[in-house]
């Protein structure tokens, strides 16, 4: 039987190890510096997505549906991110959160003083651009997983996965 379509559907990434999440957050984190609550949410919905992915798979024959682990993808590499040549996955490049929140690009006054939310010089050694979206590198990282197939049900490289 040919297939007529074919469509990718990725999941949601840890969201609990944004920075911006990680450090707006009085409480217990994980071991990887997270808010383990808000990942756990997210494994839910994934797991959730995931059940409804196959559930449609099987009543669209004529589609092929990819499921994309962009979860795991990402823990992986923040859980390991010293070895792949990040620093700390926290310590993201652009804006500043002590002793105040200012965005990219912008500037605050606090008690007199003000802060930059300047652009760090190194940013192929961070994860985090902004506390919120990835770098060019790890997204890089992150890729090549998922179009070799690595992190996609089924297994299958993006290269083979079209015809």
């Amino acid at each position: 039987m040919h297939k007529t379509s074919s469509i990718w559907i990725h999941n949601t990434g840890p969201v609990g190890c944004l920075p911006f999440m990680a450090l707006s957050y009085n409480g217990t984190l994980d071991q990887n510096g997270c808010v383990a609550y808000q990942n756990n949410v997210v494994e839910e919905f994934n797991q959730h997505l995931k059940e409804r992915v196959n559930r449609v798979r099987n009543n669209l024959s004529m589609a092929a549906f990819t499921y994309v682990d962009a979860y795991s993808a990402k823990l992986s590499l923040i859980s390991d991110a010293k070895n792949q040549g990040f620093v700390d996955p926290l310590n993201y490049c652009c804006g500043s959160f002590m002793p105040t929140f200012v965005r990219c690009g912008m500037s605050v006054q606090v008690n007199g003083t003000t802060i930059h939310g300047d652009a760090c010089g190194d940013p192929q050694d961070r994860i985090s651009w902004d506390g919120i979206h990835f770098t060019d590198a790890p997204n890089s990282w992150v890729a090549s997983r998922i179009l070799n197939g690595s992190m996609s049900d089924p297994p299958v490289p993006i290269s083979n996965a079209c015809p």
